[in-house]
């Protein structure tokens, strides 16, 4: 699993996400949004499928690593996310850092703050770059602000919560990818379509009525456009799928009549 994850997902994901990184000088509307969300399935079905692998090698040896991704797109708020999202990380930090700055014993205020800390150190550890600070800095804040809003008692709708926490995180991505702050920048620009809007020509014969309202159609600087839409189509599906490969593990147990055959 782990194996298919990394090659047949993760890296015919990687070439568009590299393009609208790395080449477009000006990404529109649409190729900024396909640029995202290409890395934003690049980078889990990186990690997970590097994960599964670990797992899977340490298996054929008899010992159990712990897991380290838990359907981490299908969290309903970025505190659930960090939970689920490189498990082994985020018990690091909460024992050798969260904890020992006094966790949630000191009050609210404190709690919030060690929150923000624990997630700023988050992002340089990945990096000793400012983009990685500024990407733990807006985790740290979202979390922040999730900590308060739960603390409130308010509380939004399982659709509405998951595609908020996603958005989120498909966004903070592109601190965390681009290169430098100015192709951060152009990125961030092309979401809101200030780089343009044009549709690619495919969609022509259906939507061509909305060229009368000054909507152009041109082809799109990414390549098999159709190939990238089924990629992301097909990574959606995973992602969301009730079961992950670690559930699955536990389902179909391949030692337990291993195991049961050596007890006494």
């Amino acid at each position: 699993m782990g194996l298919a994850k990394k090659v047949l997902i993760a890296d015919s994901l990687a070439p568009f996400a590299h393009m609208g990184f790395d080449s477009l000088a000006s990404p529109n509307l649409l190729e900024a949004w396909l640029t995202t969300f290409a890395y934003c399935f690049q980078i889990y079905f990186d990690f997970s499928g590097y994960t599964d692998m670990a797992i899977g090698v340490a298996f054929l040896m008899n010992i159990r690593l712990p897991f380290n991704f838990d359907s981490p797109y299908q969290a309903l708020d970025i505190q659930a996310f960090w939970r689920r999202w490189h498990i082994t990380l985020g018990r690091f930090f909460r024992d050798y850092v969260y904890i020992p700055l006094g966790g949630n014993r000191w009050g609210a205020g404190w709690t919030g703050l060690n929150l923000f800390a624990v997630a700023l150190l988050s992002g340089l550890w990945h990096g000793a770059a400012w983009s990685y600070v500024a990407w733990g800095a807006l985790h740290g804040s979202a979390m922040v602000v999730c900590y308060f809003w739960k603390r409130s008692g308010r509380s939004l709708r399982a659709p509405i919560a998951w595609a908020v926490t996603f958005l989120f995180i498909n966004l903070s991505w592109i601190l965390f990818r681009a290169p430098d702050w100015h192709r951060a920048l152009q990125i961030c620009r092309g979401l809101i379509g200030g780089n343009g809007t044009a549709l690619f020509t495919q969609l022509k014969p259906v939507l061509g009525f909305l060229e009368g309202y000054g909507l152009e159609f041109r082809p799109l600087s990414i390549p098999d456009v159709g190939l990238l839409l089924a990629y992301l189509a097909l990574a959606g599906v995973i992602v969301l799928w009730p079961r992950n490969s670690n559930q699955l593990l536990d389902e179909k147990r391949p030692f337990r009549a291993w195991r049961s055959a050596e007890s006494p």
